[in-house]
């Protein structure tokens, strides 16, 4: 395939990942805005109330950034494992890889469609939050970077998901028993300078951490993380989730019986 072949073929696949979860925007859009709306009356109105500040910031201010990475990773992962399972599931996912299109376009198709719906349900929460608390961005470029990056990482992390899953049980086993634990103590709701030193060098495990503190570093200008470090950190899984990803889809594990 020449460039423009390759450039057509991503797009068309890149466009049906867009419009797939737009078909369906009641339930890919607003459940997180609708939640991002709960947490604020709970935890910010009832809750935050009684805490405080957190890192000199107002309780609401401080959990913001954090309640946007949570449905940035959320839906960026939930839609590429919906969607590749769903392909693998109904056997077209054979068609695409025995077609003249690339291994890594029809990788980046999928991932790019959980990077669009993890941005713009980000932009969506981000927005509903200015109804509960002021918010400044203090780092515009760190920032983007940031929800960029981990909207990547969670697309190819939801790949992996959907190619080893063998039922659509096996898709929620992950998000249930691995991924909601790592992104609540994953510091969205409070600072780890608030737990013990154990209990510190235990999250710092926890590669969810370096996102959301990297992002409330461009958002609020603190952290309880070296930003550049979460960026290395970032960056590699990214390299290592993708490199398995194509690894196994040129392989066809998982999916070729």
């Amino acid at each position: 395939m020449n460039f423009i072949e390759q450039y057509r073929s991503l797009r068309t696949l890149v466009v049906k990942e867009i419009k797939r979860f737009f078909r369906i925007w009641q339930q890919t859009l607003i459940p997180s805005v609708v939640t991002t709306i709960l947490y604020f009356v709970i935890f910010g109105s009832f809750i935050g109330t009684r805490i405080g500040q957190m890192g000199g910031f107002d309780y609401m201010q401080f959990m913001a950034p954090g309640l946007i990475m949570l449905a940035v990773i959320t839906n960026a992962y939930s839609n590429v494992v919906s969607s590749f399972y769903g392909v693998k599931f109904q056997k077209s996912i054979e068609e695409l890889l025995v077609s003249p299109m690339p291994t890594y376009l029809i990788l980046l198709g999928f991932v790019a469609g959980g990077v669009v719906r993890g941005i713009l349900v980000g932009i969506l929460v981000m927005v509903t939050s200015l109804l509960f608390t002021d918010i400044q961005v203090q780092n515009i470029p760190l920032t983007l970077l940031v929800i960029f990056l981990t909207a990547v990482l969670f697309s190819l992390a939801g790949l992996l998901n959907a190619i080893f899953a063998d039922s659509f049980d096996d898709i929620n086993i992950v998000p249930t028993f691995v991924l909601t634990p790592l992104i609540y103590l994953g510091g969205v709701f409070y600072s780890i300078t608030l737990l013990s030193e154990t209990w510190q060098i235990i999250s710092k495990l926890n590669p969810v951490l370096y996102m959301v503190n990297a992002f409330r570093y461009g958002m609020l200008g603190v952290s309880d993380i070296n930003v550049n470090v979460a960026l290395v950190m970032i960056s590699f899984f990214i390299i290592l989730f993708y490199t398995l990803s194509l690894y196994i889809l040129k392989k066809g594990i998982g999916i070729r019986s």
